[in-house]
């Protein structure tokens, strides 16, 4: 396992919290933390596992659940969009 420098396994770890309270996409994640959506993947799924099990578990959960889900969101995007158009 990687060696984690303490102020990015901190920022991995607000942003995993982040993740589990509000149950948002990393992608939404990256914009209220004002990083890229790389660096936050990065962040919960490798650096986490290393700093905090426990909470990597949880994290995980959530984004298989937002990845199951993508599609969905996907298509009521597109919905709306030709809503607002008509």
């Amino acid at each position: 396992m990687e060696k984690v420098k303490p102020h990015i396994a901190q920022r991995a770890i607000k942003i995993a919290n982040y993740i589990i309270q509000t149950k948002s996409t990393v992608r939404d994640a990256s914009k209220i933390f004002d990083i890229s959506k790389s660096t936050v993947h990065k962040d919960v799924t490798g650096r986490l596992k290393s700093v905090d099990r426990d909470l990597y578990l949880k994290v995980k959960k959530i984004l298989k659940f937002n990845l199951e889900e993508r599609h969905l969101r996907g298509g009521m995007a597109t919905k709306q969009k030709y809503l607002i158009k008509n």
